[in-house]
């Protein structure tokens, strides 16, 4: 058991080492939300809600390791929550959610709306200690004139649990402010390849939820490698009406063919017959930005994207940002900004 902590210890301070080259690099900090946390352990789906009334519950300092807290030996379900109100001086757009890292598996609410999770609960339990989590923050979700409640619902199989570790707060990464549609966040998500899910009409209340960027296998897709497809409908402003548009999927692992409203847009890592370049190892680096021609979105109304991937081995899915929709008139800029 010992091994196993030391083994742990290691990989969180290694990966803590690069996530602060990255924060430094990419975000910036606009509130800070460690300190003292409300918490309970147990489970009960009525403490996500924000008029919950959590006032009894022990206080914790945040981020620790439960254990260190009062809780030692601890291992199963646990609930933080926080209020915050977010200051006038800040921009609502572009805002995550940082939780550092939580060992071994979240869900994240935000005014009783969940916005992210990494890892898998019981009974098909996964752990996702090692992902940094990074979670964005709907607009449609956010009260900006008020206070929000911040819940992340949490379990631990063995030794150190809660949120552990890293930068606790609402950041902001500068490279995704200039996007005009943002995709980020909740995706539809399910197993295996059927060409009849790219389309518009098909029915996909039944697929998976999956965070998006992020790798499948850190939210319970563990050592899967093969065909997968996304989906995501969203509302596109009638402001929209006259422009042509570039959907920005950042980086893929390892190949896609995007579709918009049922038409293809782009591919990166397929061939002509649809089948995947099995000998093509670089695309998993190659940045996914699709034009989008006028005539195939439908401004002042919905539009779905979906995406169908495959991977060859290790990691796969839609793993890194920026995710969402630029006119191609504000694109140039963007891409200095951004690099």
């Amino acid at each position: 058991m010992l091994q196993v902590k030391l083994v742990k210890t290691l990989i969180l301070l290694v990966g803590l080492f690069f996530s602060q080259i990255l924060l430094a690099n990419n975000w910036r900090m606009v509130l800070d939300l460690s300190g003292e946390w409300r918490f309970s352990i147990g489970d009960n789906a009525q403490w996500a809600d924000p008029d919950f009334n959590d006032r009894l519950w022990e206080t914790i300092r945040t981020p620790a390791p439960w254990e260190s807290r009062g809780f030692h030996g601890y291992d199963g379900y646990a609930w933080y929550r926080k209020s915050f109100t977010l200051p006038s001086s800040i921009e609502e757009n572009n805002l995550y959610i940082s939780l550092g890292y939580i060992d071994d598996v979240d869900e994240v609410y935000l005014n009783g709306k969940l916005i992210g999770f990494s890892g898998s609960f019981p009974p098909y339990f996964h752990t996702a200690y090692r992902a940094y989590r990074r979670y964005p923050i709907p607009i449609e979700y956010l009260n900006s004139d008020g206070v929000n409640v911040i819940s992340v619902r949490v379990y631990d199989s063995k030794i150190d649990g809660g949120i552990i570790a890293g930068k606790i707060g609402i950041m902001i990464d500068d490279s995704e402010s200039q996007l005009d549609v943002d995709l980020r966040g909740v995706w539809k998500f399910t197993l295996g390849d059927n060409p009849r899910w790219k389309e518009n009409d098909l029915g996909d209340s039944n697929w998976e939820k999956i965070m998006v960027p992020y790798f499948w296998e850190a939210q319970g897709f563990h050592n899967y490698d093969g065909y997968a497809w996304y989906r995501k409908t969203f509302f596109l402003p009638e402001d929209f009406a006259s422009d042509e548009m570039l959907l920005l999927l950042g980086l893929i692992d390892d190949y896609d063919q995007t579709f918009v409203n049922g038409v293809k847009v782009g591919t990166t890592g397929f061939r002509s017959n649809n089948r995947p370049e099995l000998n093509n190892d670089a695309a998993y680096q190659q940045v996914r930005n699709y034009s989008v021609p006028s005539n195939i979105l439908n401004p002042g109304s919905f539009n779905t994207i979906a995406v169908r991937v495959y991977d060859k081995y290790v990691d796969g899915g839609i793993y890194r940002g920026p995710i969402g929709l630029i006119r191609q008139s504000r694109y140039t800029r963007f891409w200095r900004i951004s690099n």
